[in-house]
């Protein structure tokens, strides 16, 4: 069981260039990290944010029989303080294959629904420099580093609205437990954590003891996280300059996107922009894409060029390079809920409908409504373009009665690989192509300063973000 302890003095700087006026969900597991992570977060609310509300919540995975008890433990942890907790329970089977992923998946889900329901955009996590190096070294052996290698983001858009924010990743575990052992408070220990038939409780063994290989993959995660940043910045740039929407569902690529300098930006852009009009979470393979990107570049101009990738067709022609949805694999006509994605590009929401909607693709037909195409958009793209978009039905499916009056209906382009977890680092491009397909605004980052978050120039320190390092010698 947690004893429970008060703590006093002044409150940390760690939360100070976060905009907490709003209220917070912190997820507390009842470890070390998560326990830090409340105490803090209840130290610096009482002083800077008195009326905010903070809401405890703790996702039981029930995977162990103690997991209710120590949920339970938790709530009391709370309770005694007058904080508000909530208990989310992974119901359902547990997969085979994939436990820790599938788990990480339900937590953030559980976490973020305890935040919508209590009104709350922002979500804590107690993750750590140790959580950070473990992530990199486990990403670097399993595909050779690459994208991954700058390690989770400080902050992380999840579903389009909910901040998932990770505080405490400049601090080592272990100043968070000398922190709570100064305070005589206690922590609960998972035994899965020291079990090593699992990767990361592998991989802790692996850096245990070894300051020295820690602290240089930070440092790696530092600039890989600083190189890909720029990078995206970069695409960004190039989604702004030479990418257009002339009809819903086709994006023309100016030739000039080609023979651009920045190569390896406009390379990463191209990844982005299949994966969006693809509907696929997932940027293509790198290589596969420069190999495609190599192709069109080397084709004489105006000879067609036609290809396929994550679910695009890329026809490069004398004019321009367009890119559609490919008519395979499209998902059948079938009733919808309000608010899902639809070919993971369009999420369709209505207001109440007797007997629900059907969603189709439009096909090939002739469709009344169908606005006129630029003239400078060849009309068989465009039609195959509209084509794969959705169409609305009326029950029975031997006609397109098209029911977009409905009350409260609405089709809204969805950005396929930011659309569930946006990372800090992917803000530049997210925000680009959300912009260029019509998307809808990525909601703003919650920070209370004007300045970034962390400082640009940390991101390179040997320990990670050396400014939240400062934190508990405040408290």
């Amino acid at each position: 069981m947690l004893t429970l302890h008060t703590i006093s003095g002044p409150a940390p700087d760690l939360f100070r260039q976060i905009d907490l006026s709003g209220g917070i969900v912190a997820g507390v597991s009842g470890g070390s990290d998560s326990t830090a992570l409340f105490l803090l977060l209840k130290r610096y609310l009482d002083q800077a944010f008195p009326k905010a509300p903070l809401l405890a919540v703790t996702v039981d995975h029930a995977l162990r029989r103690e997991s209710a008890a120590e949920a339970k433990d938790v709530a009391r942890f709370c309770a005694d303080r007058g904080i508000a907790h909530r208990a989310m329970v992974w119901n359902g089977e547990k997969p085979a294959r994939g436990l820790p992923a599938a788990a990480r998946q339900a937590r953030y889900r559980l976490l973020a629904q305890a935040a919508a329901d209590a009104g709350i955009a922002m979500v804590a996590t107690g993750h750590t420099a140790d959580d950070q190096a473990e992530t990199v070294l486990m990403r670097s052996l399993r595909d050779g580093g690459g994208y991954g290698m700058a390690g989770m983001a400080p902050a992380t858009l999840y579903d389009h609205r909910v901040w998932i924010l990770r505080p405490l990743l400049g601090l080592r575990r272990s100043e968070l437990r000398d922190f709570l052992r100064a305070e005589g408070a206690d922590w609960l220990e998972d035994p899965t954590n020291a079990d090593e038939s699992y990767e990361r409780p592998r991989t802790r063994a692996a850096l245990r003891s070894d300051d020295a290989r820690f602290g240089e993959i930070l440092a790696r995660a530092g600039e890989a996280a600083r190189i890909r940043t720029d990078l995206g910045r970069r695409a960004a740039e190039l989604i702004r300059a030479h990418a257009g929407l002339p009809v819903q569902g086709l994006v023309r690529l100016a030739r000039d996107f080609i023979v651009t300098p920045d190569r390896p930006a406009a390379v990463h852009a191209l990844r982005i922009l299949l994966a969006t009009v693809g509907g696929v979470a997932y940027l293509p393979d790198a290589a596969r894409t420069q190999a495609l990107f190599a192709r069109i570049a080397k084709a004489p101009q105006g000879a067609p060029l036609r290809a396929t990738l994550s679910r695009t067709v890329i026809d490069a022609r004398r004019g321009a390079i367009f890119l559609h949805r490919e008519l395979r694999g499209l998902p059948p006509a079938q009733k919808v809920s309000s608010g899902s994605v639809w070919d993971g590009r369009r999420r369709i929401t209505f207001g109440d409908e007797t007997g629900g909607l059907v969603i189709g693709p439009r096909g090939m037909e002739p469709v009344a409504g169908v606005p006129a195409q630029p003239a400078d958009v060849p009309q068989s793209l465009a039609r195959r373009a509209l084509a794969a978009e959705p169409v609305v039905l009326k029950a029975g499916l031997d006609r397109k009665t098209r029911t977009e009056n409905a009350a409260g209906f609405q089709i809204r382009p969805v950005a396929a690989p930011f659309a569930h977890f946006l990372s800090w680092f992917d803000l530049a491009p997210a925000r680009a192509v959300s912009a260029l397909i019509g998307a809808g605004a990525v909601p703003e980052l919650p920070w209370a300063g004007k300045g970034a978050f962390p400082p640009a120039e940390s991101l390179t320190e040997t320990r990670g973000y050396a400014w939240q390092r400062q934190a508990l010698s405040l408290c």
